[in-house]
């Protein structure tokens, strides 16, 4: 009787220890498709909280006061860099942040954009920081996310890199696939207009003219000039495929497309995943963006 009591306690101690050693490894992301590559890194051993979520615009984003405690009580915090995330350390320093901070461009060669002037709003002046438009660039994300948690967690380090293997798979694949859609459109039509100045990581990497009337981030203002000078140039260079985005506001890009005689060609998704399953993960967002952009370029003269 004595030896079965001691044997219970042994087997309860035995798994707590069990529960305890399972008890999944809390991490934040900044974003939504940043959220996402990580979840798909970490798997079951973590557990990721996004900060700015799907259809959430990180150029405006405010911290709140949950997520001062939510990222208060992480082992790491997972951000893109770049200077897209200027409210990172306002956050950081509010929540008194004693765990790790990983930056997942780290290695990435960083696009230069001339004119930009928005430093007051958290960007480096001339960095373009969404890298993750480039598959090649997303590729290198996961590599980054695998070695941080495979640090923080050595006994994940296996599975975090199995993990990170396969899904690189299937970024391999889609980056064939979307090389030859866009390869199937002549390069005198790869000409688009979006509402903000965030795929010319997919504009250099596939040759694509990109013309926006806002800069980098959403809270710049259009000028009456700029926009003015746009639209001549859509009309002198025949540019159908006009796109609005998921976080930015549709009546600027509605103005072009009615002075311009341009249609509107669907939505793409630039900062932010969507809640509706064509863009509910990084690998349907980007196959969705090539699909959509593929077949509004095949309009333009």
């Amino acid at each position: 009787m004595f030896g079965r009591c001691i044997l219970s306690v042994a087997l309860a101690f035995g798994l707590s220890g069990v529960a305890q050693a399972a008890e999944p490894l809390p991490v934040v992301a900044s974003f939504s498709i940043l959220g996402d590559l990580v979840q798909n890194v970490g798997g079951d051993r973590i557990k990721v909280t996004t900060l700015v979520g799907a259809d959430g615009d990180a150029h405006v984003y405010q911290p709140t006061p949950a997520d001062v405690g939510t990222l208060a009580k992480s082992r790491v915090f997972f951000v893109n860099g770049l200077g897209f995330e200027g409210w990172m350390k306002r956050l950081t320093a509010s929540s008194k942040y004693k765990g790790t901070v990983v930056t997942v461009s780290e290695g990435i060669k960083p696009r230069a954009m001339a004119g930009d002037d928005h430093d007051d709003h958290g960007h480096d002046h001339g960095t373009d920081p969404h890298a993750w438009q480039d598959i090649g660039n997303a590729r290198l994300m996961v590599k980054n996310i695998a070695a941080a948690l495979a640090k923080i967690d050595p006994a994940g380090a296996s599975l975090y890199q199995a993990n990170a293997k396969k899904y690189d798979g299937q970024l391999v694949e889609l980056s064939k696939w979307a090389d030859a859609q866009v390869a199937a459109i002549p390069q005198a039509k790869r000409k688009v207009i979006t509402s903000h100045d965030a795929f010319g990581y997919l504009g250099a990497r596939y040759r694509i003219t990109l013309l926006a009337p806002q800069g980098l981030s959403t809270e710049a203002e259009a000028s009456a000039k700029d926009v003015g000078n746009l639209i001549r140039q859509i009309k002198q260079s025949g540019i159908k495929a006009v796109f609005v985005e998921n976080i930015s506001n549709r009546k600027l890009i509605e103005q072009i497309s009615r002075e311009t005689g341009a249609s509107l060609e669907g939505t793409l998704y630039s900062d932010a995943l969507s809640k509706s399953p064509e863009a509910d993960s990084y690998l349907n967002m980007y196959r969705h963006n090539i699909t959509t952009l593929t077949a509004g370029m095949k309009a333009n003269k």
